[in-house]
Order: structure tokens, then C-alpha cells, then sequence
């Protein structure tokens, strides 16, 4: 017997069909002899909604409260698909992410685990009940609702599987796997046997949209074997472990992230500690900053571009107004008409060239490359937005050409 945690995604849940269909995917996992621990995201569009509805009343609402408005989300899908559940014939009961043990900071809507305690989870488990959780949300320390942010979902699986030290962590989505690139946009997109954790995080946090970048972390640091699989068509699907077999893959995938923003600061004094002051105002506001790119001093100046989250720009602006205009800069400019695509693979390691294949590819589509980042497995460029589907399809062509 086998303890097995299955998170189903919002679309897989979207409707009463689908709510049924996840239900006898469920059951025919219990009916295999295996313990099953189920976490659910809220139902198709439903976070979104809520969202709407508290702009409608408040759209400056603390985030506190708002955690406790899209928290509903997950208390529906759980509940209704613990009814599917029943209405087949099996024992289940859902839980809520505190009544599941989850523990979390209290820095609400990204909010962090701090630790599951499962207890409620194994005597539910030993009751031989489906166990049917809340993903995407926990509680503080001063026991109000948190949530994870966006993909807190997968974050919630991976960490109830790490912490009940589960056989596997199945991802069910929309897609069958992780594909070469998004199958809705390159139609000729193959999907991996299997991904290495290093490439996933990768992929993941460079806008490939199959697994949330802080669930690959926690299953890599815990030793998770994932597998990604579509609850609509039975195929097997990718797995997500340590090291992936396919030695002979140059690259594994090419992902596009659109929710980018580039600044560039003009005009800086060309003398030590300027940047460190700028970035160090950008760290204390919790600011993630990507791609960096500083010109060659002329005249005693120089110029900083730098990427970040396209919804995090007004807080850079505002962050670095006064810092600017009193070092004497000459100007800030932000565009959110921007694309960072990448491509990431183990194999780029031992081959030299791969970084020229992915110019000519953007050079035979005649698109232009703003900003370039390296590491041992990406690299990453930054083009006009409307250029990013092109971008994808073309760079694909030239590495997964038959």
C-alpha cells in the first residue's frame, strides 16, 4: 500500500462534470489499496472573481482581508468534490489548510510554510477516509487565514507529501505533461518523459505556467519524485526528479514570461556604491530583480537597466524617485512592453554554441534582443512584447526541427 497526494488545478475542477471526473480518478487510485490525500485549487476562474467582487467594494482592502475572501475558493472545491466523492460510495472528509496542520508566515497573500503538522490528516488517513484539503492557504501564528499566492496549490501538495513522506505527488492540469514549449501555442511542442527538478525550477520560474517554482523547490529539497499528468486524458505523463535520463537533449523546453518590466535608470554618477545604494532600496521592499544590464561609463555616468515583475513597476517607481533625483540622475523610464523568453537545459552545459543557435533563430525572425542573462542551464533575452509568440515558435523550430 501506497500513500499517494494528488492536487488537482482549478480547470480540472472547473465544473460538475469535471468535479466527477476528478472524484473517480480519486477513487480508482483508492481502489488500488493506496492511501490518498487530495489538494484542490478553487474552481476555474473563482479566485479571479472574488478578486473582482472585493475591488468592487474596496480596492484598497487590507491584504488580510483579502486573504479572507479568496480563501472561499478552495472551501468550495473542497467541499464539493468531497460530495462527488461520498455520492460514489467512499468515505472522505475535506479540510481547510489549518485543519490540516499548515503553518505558514504571516505575510498574507504570499504567505510562506513554516511547517505541516498532519496529525488530523493520518487519523483521517487511518479512518481509511479520503482526505480531501484546501490548497494555495494555511494559518499564522496569530491564527488568521494566509495564502500562498498564485500556484500555492502545487506548493501545498508537495509540502503535504515532503512532510507525510509520500510514495509520489501526482500534478494534474490541463496538459498531459511539461511540453518543449506551450502545446496550445507550438503546435509541434513535445512532451518530456522526464525533467530534471534544476530544469523544471528553471522553466518554472522563467514562465512555463505547468508547475509553481516554490513546489519544484520544496520537492527538490525534499527529494519528491513528481509526476505531471492531464486529469482530462489518461496518458502518462512527465516525471520531476533528481537527474532526467534524456543525456542527449541539448535543450528542454523554451518558456515565455510576459508579466515582465524594464527600468532603466539614465544618467547614474559612474563611481562605486550607487548601484548597491539603488538595488538595496529595491531588496528592503522584498523587490525581486532579474535580468541586470549597466552601460560603460562616459562623462563621469552610466546607465542601469534591470528587469522585474510587471506588477511590482509602480513600486520600483516609487521606490527609487527620491533616491534618483537626488544622486542627480537624469531620468527613470519603465515598460511593461516587454517579453523575456528563455531557454534552459542540462545539456547547454557540455555544448558550446547554443546561445548563437537562439540569436540566429531571433536574427532569422528579425527580432531584437534588448537585454541577455546566462547561467549554466538558460539563457534568457528580453524583446518586445508582441514579438513573444513568434519568438517561441522560431526558437523552437531551430532546436526541435525533426
Amino acid at each position: 500500500m501506497s500513500l499517494i497526494v494528488q492536487k488537482f488545478g482549478g480547470s480540472s475542477v472547473a465544473d460538475a462534470e469535471r468535479v466527477f471526473n476528478v472524484a473517480r480518478i480519486v477513487t480508482e487510485t483508492y481502489d488500488k489499496g493506496n492511501d490518498v490525500v487530495v489538494v484542490v485549487s478553487a474552481q476555474g476562474d473563482t479566485t479571479d472573481d472574488l478578486i473582482a467582487k472585493g475591488n468592487e467594494i474596496n480596492p484598497n482592502a487590507s491584504k488580510r482581508e483579502r486573504d479572507m475572501l479568496v480563501s472561499a475558493g478552495e472551501q468550495i472545491s473542497i467541499s464539493l468534490l468531497a460530495m462527488a466523492i461520498e455520492k460514489l460510495g467512499y468515505p472522505v472528509i475535506s479540510l481547510l489548510g489549518w485543519q490540516a496542520g499548515f503553518l505558514t508566515s504571516s505575510s498574507h497573500t504570499s504567505a510562506r510554510i513554516r511547517r505541516v503538522t498532519p496529525n488530523r490528516i493520518r487519523k483521517e488517513l487511518d479512518k481509511k477516509c479520503i482526505v480531501v484539503v484546501a490548497g494555495f492557504q494555511g494559518i499564522s501564528r496569530y491564527d488568521d487565514i494566509t495564502t500562498l499566492g498564485r500556484g500555492g496549490s502545487d506548493t501545498s501538495a508537495v509540502a503535504i507529501a515532503a512532510a507525510m513522506h509520500a510514495d509520489l505527488c501526482q500534478i494534474y492540469t490541463d496538459v498531459e505533461g511539461v511540453y518543449t514549449a506551450d502545446p496550445r501555442k507550438v503546435p509541434n511542442a513535445k512532451k518530456l518523459q522526464d525533467i530534471s527538478y534544476d530544469e523544471m525550477l528553471e522553466l518554472a520560474t522563467l514562465g512555463a505556467q505547468v508547475l509553481n517554482n516554490r513546489s519544484v523547490e520544496m520537492a527538490k529539497k525534499y527529494n519528491i519524485e513528481l509526476e505531471v499528468l492531464s486529469s482530462l486524458v489518461k496518458a502518462p505523463g512527465t516525471i520531476v526528479k533528481e537527474k532526467s535520463k534524456m543525456e542527449k537533449m541539448l535543450i528542454s523546453g523554451v518558456a515565455k514570461d510576459t508579466d515582465v518590466a524594464r527600468v532603466s535608470v539614465i544618467g547614474i554618477p559612474d563611481s562605486p556604491g550607487f548601484a548597491f545604494k539603488m538595488f538595496s532600496k529595491l531588496s528592503t521592499k522584498n523587490i525581486n530583480v532579474d535580468i541586470i544590464l549597466q552601460s560603460i561609463g562616459r562623462d563621469g555616468k552610466k546607465d542601469i537597466s534591470f528587469t522585474v515583475a510587471a506588477d511590482r513597476a509602480d513600486e520600483v517607481k516609487s521606490a527609487l524617485k527620491d533616491y534618483i533625483e537626488n544622486i542627480g540622475a537624469k531620468d527613470m523610464v519603465c515598460s511593461t512592453e516587454v517579453a523575456k523568453i528563455s531557454i534552459v537545459g542540462a545539456g547547454m552545459e557540455s555544448h558550446a554554441g547554443v546561445a548563437t543557435k537562439m540569436f540566429e533563430a531571433l536574427y532569422d525572425a528579425q527580432i531584437n534582443i534588448q537585454m541577455i542573462a546566462t547561467s549554466e542551464i538558460k539563457v534568457s533575452v528580453l524583446i518586445d512584447k508582441k514579438d513573444a509568440d513568434r519568438a517561441v515558435t522560431a526558437i523552437h523550430e531551430k532546436f526541435f526541427a525533426e
